[in-house]
């Protein structure tokens, strides 16, 4: 029997939700189902304060530390890692785990499979979790990216409603339910069929393809276009609150600061700019398209000819 690692943190549970969908065509495997937790857990719901004071630590990638855990064996024939980004980075507990000196060796040539549970943004994330599996010698086989679809500005004032009131509820009665749409972490194990094959048969060969083939993975080409330049600017603010806030109150400043600039750029600097983005689209269809599928195969080897296929 194929054993099989299925690793994670989620603190809203939605991610929990993905994952055991996702894992209904495993069903013949030994499965060692194991999640992560911080040694000092954050909060639930967040505070704006304590909520935006994680962005430096999670954007310079600092791990911290967990609560201890054990594995079951030293070798798996498939390892899934389920994740969320925080601030276009892996979530800090997921840094802490695939930085972790005892864990790399888990990965060490051994197929991996990423399962991620974002708001839109995933793709600056996932290359920092592709840099750890290859320093592990680990093998990327699969990335199956689970989106809030509705339109960026409007989801990102129904996530803030659900991480700063833990209510996931339609803010103001007329915006959609906060996060992933149920629908879609209902339809999670049509994504993991393709993958229960592979390791079935211990043949990793186009499973990516297989799965983006299900249809409904995409990434929206404005978002391509926000997280080329937002992380960049993430890691300046970054080091500079880290370099400016040697006291509680200097940081709590600064901090502040940051946040109402990021509000700014979202609501105020990035809609004119998406507004322009959309007008050249048909212009950089080719340019788009090759970026696509450039992000959807992200560190993963065996990637099929291009031919053109990938939706926008």
């Amino acid at each position: 029997m194929k054993n099989i690692l299925v690793i994670n943190y989620s603190q809203t549970g939605q991610l929990d939700e993905i994952l055991e969908n996702f894992l209904t065509p495993f069903k013949d495997f030994d499965i060692e189902r194991l999640k992560i937790y911080p040694k000092n857990e954050f909060p639930f719901p967040w505070s704006s304060e304590v909520f935006f004071d994680k962005m430096p630590e999670t954007v310079l990638e600092q791990p911290i530390d967990l609560e201890p855990f054990e594995l079951k064996r030293e070798k798996y024939d498939l390892i899934i890692i389920g994740y969320q980004p925080w601030f276009l980075s892996p979530s800090l507990p997921v840094t802490a785990l695939l930085t972790d000196p005892k864990f790399k060796p888990i990965l060490k040539n051994t197929p991996v499979a990423t399962v991620i549970g974002a708001r839109n943004m995933w793709i600056n994330s996932q290359k920092s979790i592709v840099r750890w599996i290859e320093e592990a010698d680990g093998i990327l086989v699969a990335n199956i990216p689970f989106c809030d679809k509705v339109q960026n500005h409007i989801s990102a004032l129904t996530i803030l409603h659900w991480m700063l009131t833990g209510k996931k509820n339609k803010k103001w009665g007329i915006l959609p339910l906060p996060g992933i749409k149920q629908s879609d972490i209902d339809a999670a194990e049509i994504y993991g069929q393709p993958l229960a094959a592979a390791a079935k048969n211990a043949n990793f060969d186009g499973v990516q393809k297989e799965i983006l083939d299900k249809g409904g993975i995409y990434i929206e080409s404005s978002i391509i276009l926000i997280e080329s330049r937002a992380k960049k600017l993430f890691r300046m603010w970054a080091k500079l609150i880290k370099r400016k806030g040697t006291t509680p109150e200097k940081r709590a400043f600064w901090v502040s600061f940051f946040k109402w600039y990021l509000l700014i750029a979202l609501f105020v600097i990035s809609p004119p700019v998406v507004f322009i983005h959309t007008l050249l689209k048909p212009l950089l269809r080719s340019n788009i398209k090759q970026n696509q599928r450039r992000y959807l195969y992200l560190g993963i080897k065996n990637k099929p000819a291009i031919k053109g296929s990938v939706a926008i």
